[in-house]
C-alpha cells in the first residue's frame, strides 16, 4: 500500500512539474512578440518624431517665403511713395537670417540603386564641402571627383566662410556639423544672414540623427541633412534637387563592373560590403581608405588615456567622433557602435564608464586592423 501511495505521489509531482513547465513556456511565447512589439513601437515613434519637425521646418519655410513675397509686394506698392531715407530705415529694421536659400528644389524622380558614374549628370555644378576630418574630405572626392563636379576643400567653417567671401558662385555646400575654430551650426548661421548667399543651399553632414539633433540643423539653416556615413543614394538625390542643370544618364556598364560579391560578415567587425559601397566600387580607393584609418588610428588608445589621465574629456569625444566618423565609412560597424556608446557616457558625465570601455574599444580596433590586413 505504501509503495502505490509513493507511486501515485511521484506521478503527482511530474505532472505537476511539466504542467508548470508548459506555463512558463508559453508566457514566454507570448512575451517575445510584445517585446518585439514594444522595441517596433519605440523605432517608430522615433520615426514619427523626426517626421513632425521635419514637417514643421517645411511648413515654416513655407510661411517665411508668404511673408517675404507679402512684403516684397508691399514694398513695390509704396515704393513710389516712399522717401529714400524711410527706405532705408526699412532695410536695416527688416531681418536678414533666413532659413532657407532662395534656390527651388526639384522633385526626384525614382531611379535605381545609385553609382559612381551616375554623377556625372551634375557636370559643371560647383560644391564647396567644409569638413575638418581628411579621410571623410577623400570619401566626398572619391565619389564625385570623376563626375565634372568642381569640389572646392575647406577644413573648417572659418576657412568656408572665407573662401565664400572671395567666390560665392557654389550652389551647395556640404557642411560638417562639427569643425573646430568655426563650426558646421554657427557657419550655416551666418551664410544664411548674408543675403549674397541667398542661390546656395546649406546641407548638413553628421552622424547626428535624432530629432533633436536635426531640429538643431534646421534651426541654423542646414535645411537639408546627410547623414554618415555617406550614402550614395542620398547625395545623390540631394544634388539632384538644387542642380542648375542635368545632364543625361550614363549607361550601367561600369556600375556593372564594380559589383562585388557577398561575403559571410557575421563573425567579423569590418563589413567591406558596405565599405566598398560607400567608396562606389573603387576597391583601390577603398583599401587607400582602409591603410589611412589603421595608420591615423592604431595609437589612438595612447591618445584616449592621455586625455583621461588630464581629465581632458572634450579632448577624448572629439577623437572619439573622428575616429567613429571614418570607422563608419569604412563600415567597420560594430567599432562604431561602440565609440558612440562611450560618447553617449561622456555626454551623461558617466566618466567611469567611458573609462571601463577603453579595453573593449582597443581590442576591437586591433581586430579590425587584422582584418584591414587580411582583406588585402
Amino acid at each position: 500500500m505504501d509503495t502505490n501511495m509513493l507511486i501515485i505521489a511521484g506521478v503527482g509531482v511530474i505532472v505537476v512539474l511539466g504542467v508548470i513547465f508548459f506555463l512558463i513556456k508559453s508566457k514566454k511565447k507570448e512575451e517575445t512578440p510584445q517585446e518585439t512589439q514594444t522595441q517596433e513601437q519605440s523605432q517608430q515613434e522615433k520615426d514619427e518624431e523626426k517626421a513632425r519637425i521635419l514637417e514643421e521646418a517645411k511648413q515654416a519655410r513655407l510661411q517665411e517665403a508668404k511673408e517675404a513675397r507679402l512684403q516684397k509686394e508691399q514694398a513695390e506698392a509704396t515704393s513710389e511713395e516712399t522717401a529714400p531715407q524711410q527706405e532705408e530705415d526699412k532695410e536695416e529694421a527688416t531681418p536678414s537670417f533666413s532659413l532657407t536659400s532662395t534656390r527651388e528644389a526639384r522633385e526626384v524622380p525614382p531611379h535605381d540603386k545609385i553609382s559612381k558614374e551616375d554623377f556625372a549628370i551634375f557636370k559643371g555644378m560647383r560644391v564647396l564641402v567644409a569638413e575638418d576630418n581628411m579621410i571623410n574630405q577623400k570619401v566626398i572626392k572619391g565619389l564625385l571627383g570623376d563626375s565634372g563636379i568642381e569640389l572646392v576643400m575647406a577644413n573648417d567653417g572659418a576657412i568656408a566662410l572665407d573662401i565664400l567671401s572671395k567666390d560665392s558662385d557654389f550652389s551647395i555646400v556640404l557642411m560638417d556639423a562639427h569643425m573646430p575654430n568655426i563650426d558646421g551650426f554657427e557657419a550655416s548661421r551666418q551664410i544664411r544672414s548674408n543675403p549674397n548667399y541667398n542661390h546656395i543651399v546649406v546641407v548638413a553632414l553628421s552622424g547626428d540623427t535624432a530629432a533633436d539633433d536635426i531640429k538643431k540643423m534646421v534651426e541654423a539653416g542646414m535645411q537639408e541633412q546627410l547623414e554618415k556615413p555617406l550614402k550614395m543614394d542620398a547625395l545623390y538625390d540631394v544634388l539632384y534637387k538644387y542642380a542648375d542643370t542635368i545632364g543625361e544618364a550614363q549607361s550601367n556598364e561600369a556600375q556593372e563592373e564594380t559589383t562585388t560579391q557577398k561575403e559571410d560578415t557575421s563573425n567579423k567587425l569590418l563589413n567591406t560590403e558596405k565599405g566598398l559601397t560607400t567608396c562606389g566600387g573603387d576597391k583601390e580607393f577603398y583599401v587607400e581608405l582602409l591603410n589611412e584609418f589603421a595608420s591615423s588610428f592604431e595609437d589612438s588608445r595612447v591618445k584616449l588615456d592621455r586625455f583621461f589621465n588630464n581629465n581632458d574629456f572634450t579632448g577624448a569625444d572629439k577623437l572619439l567622433h573622428e575616429i567613429g566618423g571614418v570607422a563608419g565609412n569604412i563600415g567597420a560597424e560594430p567599432l562604431q557602435a561602440h565609440i558612440l556608446k562611450m560618447r553617449e557616457a561622456i555626454k551623461e558625465n558617466n566618466i567611469q564608464a567611458c573609462i571601463d570601455m577603453a579595453d573593449e574599444y582597443e581590442n576591437m580596433l586591433m581586430q579590425t586592423i587584422d582584418e584591414i590586413v587580411d582583406f588585402q
